[in-house]
């Protein structure tokens, strides 16, 4: 025997043995929420579709209100500066402007409309000619034989002002229908007059309900007005200019009417993108007329040059950096404005932008600052333990 042999242990035989049925699962079990947060979130609910139908029921009322705020923001600095130099009371500066931009609208709706309608009368009895002078080149005459180019012209020029008689009806409707919005235009007026009077008093009111961050709201509505007001003031300023020059150039070519289609150019570009161009596309048509080819040449080259000219002095030096709003998001709040609102829209939409941008930036900025806060006290927390 060997005394001195170690003892050998056994080690277990490994069984394949199913684990029993659910004893490794993880159970999970499903409590009730408490009374007290079911009713919360139904009232959440409740609260949220109760306000959203009372805004759609008022939703009249909120847009006369923004139109009044946007307009109340573009006129501050005019009657701010004319008061301070002429020291006449605010109430009468306001009315006075009011006067001088009724003026304005009726001036420019005289000499406009009626140019137009004997623009397009003359056009109609000139299109043989200008079909004739067209066909003088010889690739042209080649496509109008093959396509017809010239008799389809010619057609849809004779029905111009059947169209424009056509026109004539709706525009009546709405000229009529218009007489009931006049309501609303002067609860826009009346709201914008006191929003341009007591319109300081009205925000030290609501930032008294801020606490501490008063003068950070405070800031914001500045950044707001100076952007809407430097927004609109600069968007007149060239639309003068652009006025201005249209009828200079139209004058040299002789082409009639150039002053109410300078106030057309003026009218168009006010519109963003797109403005501009259909202004242009329409004093074009006007330039056949007078020379053609010479007088439309010299007017497609002058607007390709101003275009430019507008687009990287003008602009800059009116607008600075009061609208500094990226292009995507111009596209889609014109679109959106376009959509909401027509025309008054598509103006208000750019500086609308702006503010809300504005308003963004302000938040994301606040919450940086109160994330760092927060680990600022967690780090001094975490030293004095």
């Amino acid at each position: 025997m060997s005394a001195n042999k170690p003892p050998t242990t056994r080690r277990p035989r490994r069984t394949s043995r199913a684990p029993e049925d659910g004893a490794d699962q993880l159970r999970v079990r499903l409590a009730p929420p408490p009374l007290a947060d079911v009713l919360r979130i139904v009232a959440v609910i409740v609260a949220t579709a109760l306000g959203l139908y009372l805004f759609w029921r008022v939703r009249v009322v909120v847009r006369l209100l923004a139109i009044s705020l946007f307009f109340a923001f573009a006129l501050f600095p005019v009657v701010d500066a004319v008061s301070v130099r002429t020291r006449a009371p605010r109430g009468l500066v306001i009315l006075i402007v009011y006067l001088i931009l009724a003026l304005l609208v009726t001036v420019i709706g005289y000499v406009v409309i009626p140019s137009l309608v004997n623009e397009v009368h003359q056009l109609s009895r000139d299109a043989p000619h200008y079909a004739a002078v067209l066909r003088r080149n010889p690739t042209f005459r080649h496509y109008d034989d093959r396509y017809h180019i010239t008799a389809k012209l010619l057609r849809d020029t004779h029905r111009l002002p059947e169209l424009l008689a056509r026109a004539a009806g709706p525009l009546k409707d709405v000229t009529v229908g218009a007489a009931s919005f006049l309501g609303q235009l002067l609860t826009v007026l009346a709201v914008t007059f006191l929003l341009i009077l007591h319109g300081r008093e009205y925000v030290e009111m609501v930032l008294s309900l801020t606490g501490e961050r008063r003068e950070r709201y405070r800031q914001v509505v500045i950044d707001i007005k100076d952007a809407v007001a430097g927004y609109t003031l600069g968007n007149i300023i060239i639309s003068v200019l652009a006025t201005v020059a249209t009828w200079i150039v139209l004058s040299l070519l002789g082409v009639p009417y150039s002053l109410a289609l300078g106030f057309l150019v003026g009218f168009f570009d006010l519109i963003p993108l797109v403005g501009a161009t259909i202004g242009a596309i329409v004093v074009g048509m006007a330039t056949l007329p007078v020379d053609f080819p010479t007088a439309t040449i010299v007017w497609v080259a002058f607007i390709i040059v101003w275009q430019r000219f507008e687009d990287y002095v003008v602009q800059p030096f009116v607008y600075g950096r009061s609208v500094n709003v990226n292009p995507l998001v111009t596209i889609v709040s014109l679109l959106c404005g376009a959509a909401l609102f027509g025309i008054l829209g598509v103006l208000l939409a750019i500086p609308t932008a702006a503010a809300i941008q504005i308003i963004l930036r302000d938040w994301w900025s606040g919450r940086v600052v109160d994330d760092n806060r927060s680990e600022d006290r967690g780090e001094s927390g975490s030293a004095t333990a």
